[in-house]
C-alpha cells in the first residue's frame, strides 16, 4: 500500500503538473497524520525530481502546551530529515479579537500569510497543502448546506495560483484511511489535534455527525461528492471560457468602467448572464466575496427588463450600474445626477421613480376617510393635500436652481437648497429627492422631508389627495 500511495501521488503530480523538476516546495506541516504523511511522500520523491523541501509550521497558540508540543514535534521531524524548518508563532486569539473573525477563518488567514512569507524567503515555486479527498467531500457538503452555485461545487482546486506561488494539494485524490494506513505501515509518528473533536466548528460537525449519518443512505457518499467535483470542475472551466469570450466580444473595459449594450446582454443564456455580471464586478473590484445570488439577480433584472429606460442601481458602496436606454455601464464612482420630471397621471395610483430607486403611491379620498387614515400613517413619508386647492397637472421633479418653498409653520419662503444644507442632507441626495409641484409652479411638498403651507386639508375640504414616497431597498 505504501509504494502504491507514493506512486499514485507521483503520477498525479506529473499528470496535473503540480510541480516541476528542480522546484523549491514549502510543505505546510501541522503535525497531524495528513501533513506528516505528505512531507514523508514528497521527501521520498524529492531526489528523483530534484526538489528542495522546506518545512513550515504555524503555532496558532490556540491550545497552549499542546500547540507548543506540536511545534517542537515538527521541528524535530524536520531535523531528522535534515530539512530546513520555519516555525511561525502567531497569537491568533488576539488577532480574532482585533479583526472580528471567527477562529478558523483567523487561523487560516494568518497561516497562509506565514506560508507565503516562507515561500518568498526560500524562493519557492510551490506551497504544498495536505487536504485530502475526505476534506474535499466535507467541503462540498458544507457548501451545499450553506447554499452554492456551480462554481462552489468545484470544491478545492488541486492547484491554484496565489500571489507569486502556486498552492498545490497532492493528496486531494487520496482518502484519509489510506493516509493513516501509510503512517502505520511506515511507523510514522504524528500528533493528534484535540480541537478536531470540538463540535463548535461547523466542519467538525459535518465530519463527526452528518457524514456518518448520510453514509447510512450511501456508503460511497465521499466518492459521489468527489465525482461531482470532477464533473463541475470541467463544466465550470468550460463556462468560464465561454464567459471570457463573451466579455471580450461585447464589453468595453476601462480602468473603472465596463460598458455594454443591453441588447447584446439580453441575447445571452441566463447562465452566461450571471457569470458575465460576476466577471465584470470582479474586473472592477477584486476580492469580491459578497456576490450572493440575490444581488446578482437584482443586477440581471435591471439589465434585462424592457419597461425601464433609465435607472441607477448602487450594488454596494463601491459599484454603481447606470442604465440609459440601450446602454449599460458598470462604474466604481457615483454617477452625476440628471434632472428629471414626471407628470402625475390621475388615472393611475403609482409612479415609478428610477432616478432615486423609489416610487410614489397616491390615492384620492373623501374628507370622512382622511382623519382615520392620517392618524395611522408616518407623516414624514406621507402628505395630504386639499385636492381642490392644487392646480393640475401635478409634477414630481428634481430640484432646480432658485427653487423656494413656503414651509408650513414659517413665515415667508426659503430656498430649498438652504433647507437641505441646514438639514445636513448629503449632496448626492439633494439632487435626486423629488419635489411635488403644481401647474402654477408652487412647490407643495419636498417628498419625505417638508411640506408647504399650501393646499392644507381643512374643515371645508371635500377631496383629499394622499401621497406616499416608498424607497426600494438595495440588496
Amino acid at each position: 500500500m505504501e509504494t502504491d500511495l507514493v506512486a499514485r501521488v507521483e503520477r498525479r503530480i506529473e499528470e496535473e503538473k503540480l510541480a516541476d523538476a528542480g522546484d523549491v516546495i514549502v510543505v505546510a506541516v501541522s503535525g497531524g497524520p495528513d501533513s506528516v504523511a505528505l512531507l514523508h511522500v514528497l521527501f521520498r520523491l524529492a531526489d528523483a525530481h530534484q526538489w528542495t523541501i522546506v518545512v513550515a509550521h504555524v503555532n496558532h497558540q490556540f491550545r497552549g502546551k499542546e500547540s507548543d508540543a506540536e511545534a517542537d514535534f515538527v521541528a524535530e521531524l524536520a531535523a531528522g530529515l535534515a530539512l530546513p524548518c520555519e516555525i511561525g508563532v502567531i497569537d491568533v486569539p488576539a488577532y480574532i479579537e482585533e479583526a472580528s473573525l471567527n477562529g478558523q477563518a483567523a487561523a487560516r488567514e494568518k497561516r497562509y500569510e506565514f506560508l507565503h512569507q516562507v515561500a518568498e524567503q526560500y524562493g519557492a515555486q510551490r506551497i504544498a497543502l495536505a487536504h485530502h479527498a475526505d476534506d474535499q467531500a466535507e467541503t462540498m457538503l458544507m457548501r451545499i448546506l450553506r447554499g452554492t452555485g456551480p462554481s462552489g461545487l468545484v470544491g478545492m482546486p488541486e492547484r491554484r495560483r496565489e500571489k507569486k506561488v502556486e498552492l498545490i494539494r497532492p493528496f486531494l485524490r487520496i482518502y484519509k484511511s489510506d493516509i493513516v494506513n501509510y503512517c502505520a505501515q511506515h511507523e510514522i509518528a504524528y500528533c493528534k489535534d484535540s480541537s478536531n473533536e470540538l463540535r463548535k466548528y461547523f466542519r467538525n460537525r459535518i465530519r463527526l455527525d452528518l457524514m456518518p449519518m448520510l453514509k447510512q443512505y450511501n456508503e460511497q457518499l465521499p466518492d459521489s461528492l468527489n465525482r461531482l467535483t470532477d464533473v463541475m470542475q470541467a463544466e465550470n472551466d468550460y463556462l468560464d471560457a465561454e464567459t471570457d469570450k463573451v466579455f471580450r466580444r461585447i464589453v468595453t473595459f476601462q480602468s473603472n468602467i465596463c460598458r455594454l449594450n443591453r441588447s447584446d446582454f439580453a441575447e445571452l443564456h441566463v447562465a452566461l448572464q450571471r457569470r458575465l455580471i460576476k466577471l465584470i464586478l470582479n474586473c472592477l473590484c477584486l476580492e469580491r466575496e459578497r456576490l450572493v445570488f440575490t444581488r446578482i439577480e437584482r443586477v440581471r433584472e435591471l439589465m434585462v427588463k424592457d419597461q425601464m429606460s433609465n435607472q441607477v442601481l448602487q450594488v454596494d458602496e463601491q459599484i454603481y450600474i447606470v442604465r440609459e436606454y440601450g446602454s449599460i455601464q458598470f462604474q466604481t464612482y457615483a454617477p452625476d445626477p440628471k434632472p428629471y420630471a414626471y407628470e402625475i397621471r390621475l388615472a393611475s395610483n403609482e409612479l415609478d421613480l428610477p432616478d432615486m430607486n423609489a416610487k410614489l403611491i397616491y390615492s384620492w379620498m373623501p374628507l370622512s376617510s382622511y382623519k382615520q387614515a392620517a392618524s395611522s400613517l408616518d407623516h414624514n413619508g406621507d402628505v395630504f393635500l386639499d385636492a381642490d386647492q392644487v392646480e393640475l397637472p401635478l409634477c414630481l421633479r428634481s430640484r432646480r436652481s432658485g427653487d423656494r418653498l413656503e414651509p408650513l409653520g414659517l413665515n415667508g419662503s426659503k430656498k430649498v437648497k438652504d433647507m437641505f444644507i441646514d438639514a445636513k442632507m448629503p449632496p448626492t441626495r439633494r439632487e435626486v429627492i423629488p419635489l411635488l409641484v403644481d401647474a402654477s409652479g408652487r412647490i407643495l411638498w419636498i417628498a419625505g422631508f417638508r411640506r408647504s403651507k399650501h393646499a392644507l386639508v381643512g374643515p371645508d375640504t371635500e377631496r383629499v389627495l394622499h401621497m406616499k414616497l416608498v424607497l426600494q431597498e438595495h440588496t
